[in-house]
């Protein structure tokens, strides 16, 4: 039986946090022995704001390094660079063309990031969500494995996919949600109702993936919690609490009635230490993978092999769709 398909982007915006791992690219590494993957290094929608090109350059390595570290298997799944697929820009400009300007405006993302920007909103903001449909399109892709927070952008993929077949002809495949069973929002560290991102101006809001044992135990001890010092797992009463608790069991593979028992008439401070070198277990191991691949020559040969499987299976599916609208001679 043929596999099934999923695709994933990840920008290359910063280092990537403990919520991103255990949200996204733990499960990555479940998927690749089910499912023929393809993951995309977004660097093209990371220049929707101004990027240093060497800060970006870099960037683009290290996370390219880390998803090898955390597992994936370059045998098993395509690794690339978006920037080296021309299809993605050249889909999505007919998913631009095959869109609303007004469901763009109501795009979430795009009114929370435009807000104050009067007339210095970039034009990139605005038409991200085709870009992002024609990544996932150009696969045909069935699966994508997102959290709550990129739903509406796939919803708006999947209209994009049906209007697009119904005005030319089945050329897309639709894709669907694949949320992660769990450990799928990790929290900030010091606003626990918000999910944990690497482009919180705080830096003790989130672990990196590379962050050292001694920082993570800083970050942890800072961690936001309550007055009440009772360790249980109520997310609308008790944010803080339970986001370390999330954090533990995703490390651990405790449950929550686990934890509330071993901790009872313990106070913050245990959980706390617990939580820190829980995740420094978790990290270092996937840290020293990575300075391997960042001092191998190999990782140049993973992500050029990566584009050249993406470009056969992406071009494929350019050429069926300007074929249909009339654009190929």
């Amino acid at each position: 039986m043929e596999k099934k398909t999923i695709f994933s982007g990840i920008q290359p915006s910063g280092l990537i946090t403990l919520g991103n791992y255990l949200g996204a690219l733990k499960q990555f590494v479940e998927l690749q022995e089910e499912f023929e993957c393809y993951f995309c290094i977004v660097n093209q929608h990371a220049i929707t704001v101004p990027q240093d090109p060497a800060t970006l350059r870099q960037n683009m390595r290290n996370l390219a390094a880390l998803y090898l570290a955390v597992g994936l298997d370059p045998q098993k799944a395509s690794l690339f660079i978006q920037s080296e697929v021309p299809a993605h820009a050249q889909l999505g400009w007919i998913m631009m063309c095959t869109s609303y300007v007004g469901e763009l405006e109501r795009m979430t993302q795009y009114k929370d990031k435009s807000q104050g920007r009067g007339e210095t909103i970039p034009g990139g903001l605005l038409v991200y969500p085709p870009l992002m449909a024609a990544d996932i399109l150009l696969y045909q892709a069935h699966y994508v494995p997102v959290g709550e927070d990129q739903r509406q952008h796939i919803e708006l993929t999947r209209d994009l996919a049906e209007r697009f077949n119904n005005r030319y002809g089945e050329v897309f495949t639709i894709p669907e949600i694949r949320t992660p069973k769990f450990g799928a929002r990790i929290m900030s560290l010091q606003e626990p109702t918000k999910k944990m991102s690497k482009s919180d101006p705080n830096q003790g809001a989130f672990i990196s993936m590379l962050d050292d044992p001694k920082l993570v135990e800083k970050k942890i001890k800072r961690a936001q919690t309550d007055s009440d010092n009772q360790i249980r797992f109520d997310k609308e009463n008790k944010p803080g609490v339970s986001n370390l608790m999330t954090m533990l069991s995703a490390c651990t593979g405790q449950s929550m009635e686990e934890m509330e028992q071993a901790y009872h008439g313990k106070g913050y401070g245990a959980l706390k230490a617990d939580v820190a070198e829980a995740v420094v277990n978790l990290l270092q191991p996937i840290q020293e993978r990575f300075n391997n691949w960042m001092e191998s020559k190999k990782l140049d040969d993973v992500l050029d092999d990566g584009a050249a499987k993406a470009n056969q299976r992406a071009n494929e599916t350019l050429r069926k769709a300007e074929q249909v609208m009339g654009l190929s001679r």
